[in-house]
């Protein structure tokens, strides 16, 4: 993401409607269960969600102990699909807004 550069005009008018649209973004909430694998959920994520091994991993160790853990966090559009592809392989997937 890059940021617009700071102007030196202080009555500037900055774009707020993209700064609402980022703090009401969505995040995709694993929760634990007795049924996937560690293995599941780390190819899971990184095949739907695009996650690194490393990224998948700590992802799934702290679902694990934590109970559930934001995954993924980024717009309703983008994140939908993917929470219902989590949910297509068994692995329980909420989409929660921020």
């Amino acid at each position: 993401m890059s940021f617009p550069k700071p102007s030196t005009n202080p009555f500037e008018q900055i774009d707020t409607e993209t700064l609402v649209e980022e703090e009401n973004g969505y995040n995709i909430i694993l929760w634990n269960d007795e049924v996937n694998t560690f293995e599941w959920v780390i190819a899971s994520l990184v095949e739907i969600c695009g996650h690194t091994e490393d990224q998948a991993e700590q992802c799934a160790l702290l679902v694990h102990t934590k109970g559930k853990y934001a995954v993924k966090n980024g717009s309703f559009e983008k994140l939908k699909p993917q929470q219902e592809a989590l949910i297509d392989r068994g692995i329980n997937a909420t989409l929660e807004e921020k």
